[in-house]
């Protein structure tokens, strides 16, 4: 089977029930540059296999500057005019791809009879080193990897209907930094107009860099590249490997390894993306907003000092650095106690951490949306996976192959006799909002949007429930302290 795009004809392939097209190069990229559109191809391009995922550190296989390539998985290459699931990866702006198990869009392209898009894009200094105020001819450098992303929906918009997809009824959705990524399209001008609902799973952007903390991290990785201002255009040259190197350099704000990520530059980002307010130029776009119960448990849950506390030792774990706000562990602590004596020092810590650093910006945006008027279908999964080390919980990813129907791929916690009827109940709410912008759907109680006043959320366990304001003692009690989004 082949189609044709703007680039050249690419064949696709048999691939779990549907038919997928992977690798495809939507642009190219030349370092620190923003992206181009792809080179036309002669005869056809054999889309069999993942391309390669951008330079970063860590295991993530198969690296190469080459990386604007995307993956589609289809039904059929008919007119059907099918919504199109276009699902951005997470990883912080630093590492990850669109090649995991876990975002495979067979079965969720079968069950639905929907489009699947996946994708990789530039990251970590490659995608969001800000250099713009250290010398000319790096004025996008800061937001590289928004703009690809850009140039990927562009890509879909101009290119999916031979796929069998509605250029018209695009649904953007991502997990931790994917969702931060969609976050902050929705307030980049050249975003408008691409996308036409909005998925954010465990993934919000408040606020982005500012120009000068940009620069200062700018500066820092520069140092380690050994490098001054006067010596910047080196690093279009250097080995990727040394650029990658030198982000593990201390980060002059947060502390750990240097953070990169999208900066209000006054060019592709003109504001913060939800502040002082949600972007007006997304209010139409309906949205939704997710999270898990324990987010931090996949942060935290793998180090053996973080289990077995005792209310003694367990001010010493409520470190700045998990918590990302000012606040006394000691009075967290007291608190905790007073208000949910049920819990031990153990859940105390990822309970907490979790409402006053991941919890927090979904409650930002949601509010924003409500007050603009354009509201959002919120969700909390409360249902709890299994990590490799057998703890269990809501956390951080595990509503990854709930909402994409993998419960059965490598990676997934959703293990057990009930991870799959989970699975049809999300993922069927995520295929109901990319057909009408509502994921209301037989499975599920009647889903209404978030209010200031009752703050309504669907809990997606089993069964699923709406409930107004949970967790709405611990909302208040963090409400008190200003919220810092991290990076910025």
């Amino acid at each position: 089977m082949v189609v044709r795009t703007s680039s050249g004809r690419v064949r696709l392939f048999a691939d779990g029930g549907v038919v997928s097209a992977k690798g495809v190069p939507y642009g190219r990229a030349e370092r620190f540059r923003p992206p181009l559109p792809p080179r036309p191809w002669p005869g056809e391009y054999r889309a069999d296999a993942f391309g390669p995922a951008s330079p970063q550190r860590g295991t993530e296989p198969n690296q190469s500057e080459d990386c604007l390539r995307l993956n589609v998985w289809t039904p059929g290459v008919d007119a059907g005019r099918r919504p199109v699931i276009v699902y951005i990866h997470g990883g912080a702006y630093s590492t990850g791809s669109g090649s995991s198990p876990l975002t495979n869009g067979a079965r969720l392209a079968a069950r639905g009879d929907v489009v699947v898009v996946t994708g990789n894009h530039r990251l970590g200094p490659l995608g969001y080193a800000s250099l713009a105020r250290l010398a000319p001819g790096f004025e996008d450098s800061g937001n590289l990897g928004q703009l690809d992303l850009v140039l990927a929906l562009e890509w879909v918009r101009d290119n999916i209907a031979a796929f069998g997809g509605d250029p018209g009824c695009v649904t953007v959705v991502g997990q931790s930094g994917g969702g931060a990524k969609i976050a902050t399209l929705m307030a980049m001008p050249a975003a408008a107009g691409l996308f036409h609902r909005a998925v954010t799973m465990s993934g919000q952007q408040v606020t982005a860099s500012g120009p000068l903390n940009a620069t200062r991290r700018a500066e820092v990785w520069l140092a380690a590249l050994g490098l001054t201002p006067d010596r910047i255009e080196e690093v279009r040259t250097m080995p990727v490997e040394r650029l990658i190197e030198a982000a593990g350099a201390t980060d002059p704000i947060l502390g750990g390894s240097l953070y990169f990520g999208p900066v209000m530059d006054g060019r592709s980002l003109t504001r913060h993306p939800f502040w002082p307010d949600a972007p007006p130029q997304s209010a139409q776009i309906p949205m939704m907003i997710g999270n898990t119960r324990e987010e931090t448990l996949a942060f935290l849950g793998n180090d053996p000092a973080n289990a077995g506390l005792t209310w003694e030792t367990l001010p010493s774990r409520l470190t700045p650095s998990q918590m990302r706000i000012d606040v006394a562990p000691e009075e967290v602590v007291a608190w905790y106690r007073r208000a949910h004596p049920e819990m031990t020092p153990d859940q105390v810590l990822i309970r907490a951490t979790t409402a006053a650093r991941s919890w927090r910006a979904a409650v930002i945006e949601a509010e924003a949306r409500a007050a603009q008027g354009a509201s959002a279908f919120v969700y909390q999964l409360d249902w709890a996976s299994r990590m490799p080390n057998g703890r269990t919980g809501a956390y951080h990813t595990s509503d990854i192959p709930l909402m994409l129907d993998n419960v059965g791929a490598e990676g997934s916690g959703a293990t057990g006799p009930w991870g799959q009827t989970m699975a049809d109940r999300m993922s069927d709410a995520l295929l109901a909002f990319a057909r009408t912008g509502d994921p209301n759907h037989a499975g599920l109680p009647t889903w209404t949007p978030y209010s200031r006043e009752r703050r309504e959320t669907m809990i997606m366990d089993l069964p699923p429930r709406m409930e107004n304001d949970p967790r709405g003692d611990e909302r208040r009690f963090f409400g008190r302290i200003p919220y810092v989004q991290p990076g910025t």
